[in-house]
């Protein structure tokens, strides 16, 4: 009798240990959705979900470009606000390429909140392209990663023109974060530096 008792203990403490991790594991994933990407939970700006530094890598096929406004190693100000501390920001440029940009939109593939006039996503980080440019309103894949759930999207363009993008380095003036290898900030963007 007394094994069965001892039985019958372990098979409630099995069972109750086993409800308890499910308990655990609901609050874990509870936690996990409160602290998930804000733009999916709370539609903050697409600015905060950006990737503020990045690899060196560029797209296969993207051009350097012939004369930039902008010299790899000179200096300039960034006069855009992609992300927070960007604006008024001294940068180094870091990389000069010839190409069309486009403003997309897009739906994450992580199931986000739709991203509208996303600047930039350069021709190169679309699938399958074709040569010429893409004109508003066509349906692309995008290849690149430059926000959480871009990569493999299916996207709107909303514009597009040809021009010189640049890779910048420079300091957040809000954070103090150095950011290094940024993609991208178009020649209109910028402005000498003093």
């Amino acid at each position: 009798m007394n094994k069965r008792k001892w039985g019958l203990a372990i098979g409630i403490f099995i069972v109750a240990m086993t409800l308890s991790a499910c308990g655990s594991t609901q609050e874990n994933n509870d936690s996990l959705t409160e602290n998930a990407d804000p733009e999916t939970e709370s539609g903050s700006s697409e600015h905060d979900q950006m990737e503020h530094s990045s690899s060196v890598y560029v797209p296969k096929g993207l051009q350097t470009a012939k004369n930039p406004t902008y010299e790899v190693g000179s200096k300039a100000i960034i006069e855009t606000d992609h992300m927070e501390g960007m604006k008024g920001a001294e940068a180094t440029i870091s990389g000069a390429y010839d190409t069309t940009v486009y403003t997309i939109t897009y739906t994450p593939t992580n199931g986000g909140k739709k991203v509208e006039n996303h600047k930039w996503v350069i021709h190169e980080e679309l699938m399958n392209p074709g040569a010429k440019r893409l004109e508003s309103g066509s349906e692309v894949k995008v290849e690149a990663s430059h926000m959480k759930g871009m990569d493999g999207a299916t996207a709107t363009i909303d514009s597009a023109k040809d021009t010189t993008v640049y890779m910048v380095d420079y300091i957040s003036n809000t954070s103090g974060e150095e950011v290094k290898n940024h993609k991208w900030v178009t020649e209109d963007e910028l402005s000498p530096a003093s």
